[in-house]
C-alpha cells in the first residue's frame, strides 16, 4: 500500500469565497502513483471548510448567500466578544473540514459537475493550508 501526502496553500481575497482546488487535488492523485484507493482532503483551519459542487458562477454565489444566511455574521454570537468571527467557526463546524473521494484506475472519482472547493469564511487570508493524503495501491 502506498501513502502519499501533499500540502497546498491557497490565498483568498474576500471574507466569504469559494476557491476551486480540483486541479491541484487531481495533480496530487497523478503524482501519487496510486491506481485504486482513497483521497482525503483536509483544511487545517477552524474558520474554513471544504465542499464539493458545480463550478458555476450563479450557483457559487447562491452557495455563499446561503452560508451567510445560515451563519448570520451580524448576530451577537458569544465568541464575538473574544474574536469577531464566530460565524466562521460555526460555518466550518457545520460544513466540515474534510472530504474523501475514491480513486479508481488512477483517477479521482467525482461527478461530472462535482468540483472541490475551499470555503473561505473569515477572509481575506494570505494562506490557507490544505493537506491531501492519498492511500491505496
Amino acid at each position: 500500500m502506498k501513502i502519499y501526502f501533499e500540502d497546498i496553500y491557497v490565498s483568498t481575497s474576500k471574507q466569504f469565497e469559494l476557491v476551486d482546488i480540483t486541479d491541484k487535488v487531481e495533480e496530487a492523485v497523478k503524482k501519487s502513483g496510486v491506481t485504486n484507493g482513497m483521497c482525503l482532503i483536509f483544511v487545517a483551519h477552524s474558520t474554513a471548510a471544504l465542499v464539493a459542487n458545480e463550478h458555476e458562477r450563479g450557483l457559487m454565489e447562491d452557495i455563499l448567500t446561503k452560508i451567510k444566511e445560515f451563519v448570520e455574521p451580524s448576530r451577537g454570537w458569544k465568541h464575538n466578544l473574544i474574536d469577531d468571527n464566530a460565524h466562521a467557526h460555526l460555518g466550518s463546524t457545520f460544513l466540515g473540514a474534510d472530504r474523501v473521494f475514491p480513486i479508481r484506475n488512477g483517477r479521482l472519482v467525482r461527478g461530472t459537475w462535482q468540483n472541490i472547493f475551499l470555503v473561505e469564511l473569515d477572509g481575506p487570508r494570505s494562506e490557507r493550508h490544505v493537506t491531501i493524503e492519498i492511500i491505496g495501491e
